[in-house]
């Protein structure tokens, strides 16, 4: 069935089910009607409207699966399902006068009427379901086959009893012909099933067949019932009516036995097609339909009745379509005959003029025919090669392999049907040609007869195009190296080979330092040919038998396999690194290039002493290189997958990585070195990566709170604002500052959430305090941020949504960027801040005075205010010289018509000085700590905070305000303790803080995850 007109095909399971199913019931009705159902009662009713049901659930099922599909099946499956509801509304009207009125079946009822419109909606339906000739001479035998069909038909009806109705010898001739239309229309219903050839593809020839099964199940059973014997006799309830409730059933199933099935085997399989039955009987339909006009006519004949002039006619019109009918084929197949001729020819044409050599071999392989095409092939005569041996022209490397496949050909020829129905096989092999020289050759190898038939052509120009391409697929186009994948396959076969005691399996992964420089300064092109210097630079350095590859980009690998130690490997890295950073000289121009190396040995050496490593070098701290990717992460994994599964693979992979997360503490060390793997740096990576997933199931189950710390007016203590600060809440309760969780936000995907969490809770947070506390004057909230985090893609559209769901204005909104980054990044952050300033959100720099860049993000970027930092203002009290910075940085935001303010204000004279310099604002715990929702709405309600004052003969160390145990959470006030040998006069004390900015966040740590 085509794509129009076919149902989605039912599972096997279920269809074996709904078979079992059916079976069941057409059995217990058996059963039950055998046994008379137990009472006559119950008989009368399983005999009207058991069959009523059984040809209702027929006509529905028939007419849903007509109405569901589409094509030219649809009217076939509508006028069953109109047949079986006639047959359904018969028995409701015989069961109406048995059961519901207790009295027999008049005559002439609404029963006979519709029971005899069954066979003509059927017979409609089986005609629709024929195939339609597509030649005039087809039509021709379709209208002589008709005609032989109804006037057999009408002969034998004659011959019966329509003689005798035609003579006047019945006594009621409207009984008697509805009694003789049942068995004309039933033996005309019968003839079409197995006369006519109907259309039906491998996706419905199943719904066909039953269709027709049950069909002719109901009318056996018609022709049954009409005879004497069971007519005189027969009652609601019977056995008969086993058959016909199985028929309807079968109707039922029939629409809904859609299946793929494969297509029907090459005649090449066998040698000749596969010829259906329903064709056989198609063909035999004529002869029938004769055989049943003379049993008309022996009938009459025997029986001592004269031949009327109507018989004779009948009989003579249907012998001489038969005549007509054979004429009509014999011309046909003359038609065929020379159709057949001009193919033969048409394809010996083909063979002759085809580029590919035919060849046919018998059983013991000696060639019968060579096409003439093998002098252009093989440059050999097809006249020379006739009589010898096929297995003489093949490489005597490739003779076995083709005896294999020629012994399975004929086995599966000799096992007389192809198990997986492929009717031929493919075989290459090199044929030697006229010159001696071995040419590729792929053949099409069929069983012919006793032997085989190969169509041969030439691949040699296709091997070698092959071959190339392999090359390709496993080395780089630029520098001709081995590539990744197989640079992962030699490490696996290095890791597995046997060698002697003490061999060492090494593999260094090398990064060019500055190559970005060179390829953005001076072009592609020469940044292509620094990379093919590199790699003949790489190959002079290591010994013969190391594996050089190139991994993309300014990656390299070597593969190091001896009788070599941690020493010599470790020297053969530093030669290599001394010759990658030797000058290049391109196009008249000398460019340089560093080298960055992590070793990593394999699992047989012993691991190498630990390094100590510089505090610098932090996994999260490092350059434009080694930020740009991630150590062992997805680069590391990606180089892993090519393997096959198993030991050698999962060493190889392990062994790369590691030397991956080598390379990248080398170039976090400062670039242009050589460093050496060691298990600690894989147990810092788990370490950041389990904080990141900490952070990102934090995000997700709601673990963070939001806090928020007053921003006071330093000259009279009103409160101006407040500022936003994420805490952890931990399993048992407290409030953490996730110091280590927001280093690892930094960056990734859980950064964004996390960022999306912060701004979305914290404006939703400042829109409920405006709504709901009215007495209360509302203040700006700020959201401090990294650069990275405002130019990441969706945070402008975040910040707006939040903004125009929660209602709150956006100039109560104040956004800090805490570190400005690099001077890349300036220009996108740049336009990120103007379009937060257009949208009415007021901007501020945080931070200033720790780190670098500030000066320069002061004259670039748009901002509203500027905040001292932290670690500027902790010894602003008494260090001279940092109050002399922080008085020159209020004095130049001043200068700009910025707002100051200042971040960390913990002590009195730290409050003082400030007051001193011209700062406008404060934070710190000399105010207040951060506050929860209630306890910030108690201090929006005071609407200031007392300012305090140096107290006499104070040191300025110890905070104003003590940690109120109420607060509940972590003090965060540091104290100083109380034996504490210093006094005022000695030097600053520098406090701990998150990082040389503070961070976005820069609170008291927490222990580490």
């Amino acid at each position: 069935m085509n794509s129009t007109e076919s149902a989605p095909p039912a599972r096997p399971p279920l269809r074996r089910l709904t078979a079992g199913l059916l079976a069941v019931l057409c059995a217990g009705y058996a059963a039950g009607a055998a046994v008379g159902w137990g009472s006559s009662e119950l008989a009368l009713v399983m005999g009207d409207f058991g069959l009523a049901g059984a040809a209702l659930v027929a006509a529905l099922s028939c007419l849903a699966h007509g109405v569901a599909v589409g094509g030219h099946t649809r009217p076939a499956w509508l006028l069953f399902g109109l047949s079986s509801a006639m047959v359904a509304l018969g028995n409701g009207a015989w069961g109406w006068y048995e059961v519901v009125l207790r009295r027999p079946l008049p005559p002439d009822s609404l029963a006979d009427y519709t029971f005899l419109l069954f066979a003509p909606l059927a017979i409609i339906g089986l005609l629709v379901l024929a195939q339609r000739p597509r030649t005039p001479a087809g039509w021709l035998c379709l209208v002589l086959d008709g005609w032989l069909v109804a006037g057999s038909l009408f002969t034998l009806s004659w011959s019966l009893a329509l003689g005798r109705v035609a003579a006047g010898d019945g006594d009621d001739p409207l009984k008697l012909a509805l009694g003789l239309g049942y068995p004309v229309l039933d033996i005309l219903l019968v003839s079409l099933v197995v006369g006519l050839r109907f259309r039906g593809r491998d996706g419905n020839r199943t719904a066909v067949h039953t269709a027709m099964l049950g069909l002719a199940l109901t009318v056996v059973c018609d022709a049954l019932f009409t005879t004497p014997q069971f007519h005189s006799d027969y009652h609601s309830g019977e056995l008969l009516d086993a058959g016909w409730f199985a028929g309807s059933l079968l109707l039922a199933w029939a629409p809904w036995q859609h299946r793929r099935r494969p297509s029907r085997e090459h005649p090449s399989a066998q040698g000749l097609p596969r010829r259906r039955v329903s064709s056989t009987f198609s063909a035999l339909t004529p002869y029938a339909a004769a055989a049943v006009c003379t049993a008309g006519i022996l009938y009459n004949a025997l029986g001592g009745r004269p031949l009327d002039r109507v018989m004779l006619a009948a009989a003579s019109t249907v012998g001489l379509a038969l005549i007509v009918r054979q004429g009509v084929m014999l011309l046909d197949n003359l038609s065929l005959a020379q159709e057949l001729a001009t193919k033969e020819a048409h394809f010996r044409s083909l063979v002759q003029g085809s580029s590919d050599v035919i060849m046919i071999a018998g059983p013991s392989g000696a060639l019968s025919y060579v096409s003439p095409a093998a002098l252009r092939v093989y440059n050999r005569d097809p006249e020379d090669l006739v009589g010898g041996n096929l297995l003489n022209l093949v490489h005597p490397e490739d003779v076995d392999r083709v005896l294999a496949e020629v012994r399975r050909i004929l086995a599966r020829t000799r096992g007389a049907r192809f198990s997986n129905g492929e009717p031929s096989a493919r075989v290459e092999c090199r044929i030697r040609s006229g010159e001696g020289e071995w040419l590729h050759v792929e053949s099409t190898v069929n069983p012919y007869r006793d032997g085989l038939i190969l169509n041969s052509r030439d691949i040699t120009e296709r091997v070698r195009l092959q071959a190339q391409l392999q090359h390709n697929a496993f080395h780089d186009p630029l520098t001709d190296l081995p590539n990744r994948a197989l640079f992962a396959q030699r490490v696996r076969a290095a890791l597995s080979a046997q060698g002697p005691v003490g061999t060492t399996v090494a593999v260094l992964f090398l990064d060019l330092d500055g190559f970005k420089a060179v390829n953005d300064s001076a072009g592609h092109q020469v940044g292509d040919e620094l990379l093919v210097q590199a790699a003949r630079r790489l190959q002079s350095a290591v010994r013969g038998e190391d594996t050089v590859a190139r991994f993309g980009g300014d990656e390299f690998a070597v593969l190091v396999r001896g009788r070599l130690g941690h020493p010599q490997v470790r020297d053969l890295a530093e030669r290599i690194r001394g010759a990658l950073s030797e000058p290049y000289w391109i196009g008249g121009a000398e460019l340089g290039v560093a080298a960055s190396i992590g070793i990593a040995f394999g699992p047989d050496a012993p691991l190498p002493v630990p390094e100590p490593a510089p505090a610098s070098a932090r996994p999260d701290a490092g350059n434009e290189d080694a930020g740009a990717r991630e150590p062992g992460g997805r680069n590391a994994a990606r180089r892993g997958r090519d393997g096959a599964e198993g030991p050698a693979a999962a060493a190889a992979d392990e062994l790369l990585r590691n030397a991956d997360l080598a390379m990248y503490q080398a170039k976090s060390r400062g670039k242009g070195r050589v460093v050496l793997y060691t298990p600690a740096m894989r147990a810092e990576l788990d370490r950041r990566g389990e904080l990141e997933e900490r952070l990102r199931a934090a995000v997700r189950e709601g673990s963070f709170t939001l806090l928020h710390q007053p921003v006071v007016e330093l000259a009279g203590g009103r409160l101006t604002g407040v500022e936003a600060q994420a805490r952890w809440r931990s399993a048992g309760g407290l409030l953490l500052t996730p110091a280590e969780f927001l280093r690892t936000a930094e960056s990734g995907d859980a950064a964004t959430r996390f960022t999306r969490w912060l701004l979305t809770e914290a404006v939703a947070a400042a829109a409920r305090r405006r709504t709901d506390g009215p007495a209360a004057p509302p203040v700006p909230v700020t959201v401090r941020l990294a650069a990275e985090r405002i130019c990441a893609p969706g945070l402008y559209e975040t910040l707006a949504a939040a903004l125009r769901d929660t209602g709150l204005p956006p100039e109560l909104l104040v956004l800090e960027v805490a570190r400005t980054g690099p001077d890349a990044t300036a220009d996108e952050l740049g336009r990120r801040l103007a379009a937060l300033r257009r949208l009415g959100v007021s901007t501020a720099l945080a931070g200033f005075g720790a780190g670098g860049g500030s000066l320069g993000a002061l004259a670039r970027l748009p901002f509203d205010a500027l905040k001292l930092d932290r670690s500027l203002v902790q010894d602003i009290a008494e260090s001279t010289l940092t109050r002399a910075l922080a008085g020159h940085a209020l004095r130049l935001a001043r200068d700009l018509g910025l707002a100051t303010g200042a971040d960390g204000v913990d002590h009195p004279r730290q409050v003082a000085v400030l007051q001193e310099l011209g700062c406008r604002r404060g934070q710190g715990l000399a105010f207040d700590r951060p506050l929860d929702e209630l306890r910030l709405r108690r201090a929006l309600l005071r609407r200031g905070y007392p300012v305090p004052r140096q107290p006499q003969g104070g040191t300025g160390r110890r905070p104003l305000l003590t940690p109120d145990p109420r607060t509940g959470g972590l003090a965060e006030a540091a104290t100083v303790r109380p034996g504490s040998p210093h006094t005022g006069l000695d030097l600053p004390q520098r406090h701990p803080v998150g990082g040389p900015s503070g961070g976005p966040h820069g609170e008291t740590a927490v222990p580490p995850a």
